[in-house]
């Protein structure tokens, strides 16, 4: 055996394989994002291994569970019950227990509360372990189409028009692909706000991840945003993915000399318009900068 080979068979005892014990501490376990088959078999191994597991929804946990036939103690740990619950999780830790965290669907950290167990566990020298498996930022990623070199996930944004696109504003220059997750009900909406504070940039919806009625509809963000105001919300869940910024950026100076060719011929609305969509900047700069051009924004 190689010394390599004698390395893996350690970590292998160590976290856990089939038939060995798992060592002492935290393990993150990804769970299926809506395909039950595709739960590793680490992760099996795992959540069979493990004296308790902390689910964000032990009805959703148990039936993944149930499913591989594995018996194992289920406590509820969200965001409501975090604080409480917390110091007695990480007293157990530093006792030796072996701890499994999931969320609902894919990995856990990852717009779901378990973040400050891991920091707190890590904090009191616990071994933290990621088990890794499926994630809807990166299933999304990998069929929209778009640059996936570099990327930012974002999450939820607010829910209402004028905190959204507020939020928004400081991703309209950040190099690479966004992502960012939202509710059906108000995925138009969103595709909206996107289009403005971004520009009309080129995007994906990608619905129903890894489950039978999976689509990815991919498009300008106005778009998208028409078809879905037209066609009202789609069911399921939704992971949206938003291009980059153009590469050829415009600059005020741009903008402005664009503007006034434009506004030779067009009102101010419509060279606005044209301009942002020529340029990828939102609507609603360049319609403040055509006011501005034309006197009337004082």
């Amino acid at each position: 055996m190689t010394e390599t080979s004698r390395e893996i068979q350690g970590e292998a005892i160590r976290h856990g394989g089939k038939g060995q014990a798992l060592g002492p501490g935290l393990y993150l376990v990804s769970t299926p994002i809506g395909n039950l088959r595709d739960i590793t078999l680490r992760a099996l191994d795992v959540l069979g291994g493990v004296d308790r597991v902390l689910a964000e929804d032990t009805r959703v946990t148990r039936r993944l569970l149930d499913a591989y036939d594995l018996r194992v103690e289920l406590t509820a740990y969200h965001d409501h019950n975090g604080e409480r619950v917390r110091p007695g999780i990480l007293a157990d830790l530093r006792k030796g227990a072996r701890i499994a965290l999931v969320s609902d669907a894919g990995t856990p950290l990852v717009s779901d509360p378990g973040y400050k167990l891991a920091r707190e566990a890590i904090a009191d020298d616990v071994p933290v372990t990621a088990i890794p498996g499926a994630s809807a930022v990166l299933a999304a990623l990998a069929i929209a189409g778009l640059p996936t070199d570099c990327f930012t996930f974002a999450g939820f944004p607010p829910q209402k028009t004028g905190p959204r696109e507020a939020w928004l504003e400081p991703f309209r220059h950040v190099p690479g692909s966004l992502v960012f997750y939202e509710g059906v009900s108000r995925l138009p909406a969103m595709l909206a706000s996107l289009a403005t504070i971004l520009g009309d940039r080129p995007a994906a919806v990608c619905r129903e991840l890894t489950k039978l009625h999976e689509e990815a509809r991919r498009g300008s963000l106005s778009e998208l945003a028409a078809h879905y105001s037209e066609t009202g919300p789609p069911r399921g869940e939704v992971v949206i993915v938003v291009g980059p910024p153009a590469a050829d950026d415009w600059d005020a100076g741009r903008i402005d000399a664009a503007l006034g060719a434009a506004l030779e011929d067009m009102r101010v609305k419509e060279a606005a318009s044209h301009v942002a969509e020529a340029s990828g900047w939102s609507r609603r700069d360049v319609y403040a900068r055509a006011l501005a051009l034309k006197g009337e924004g004082r």
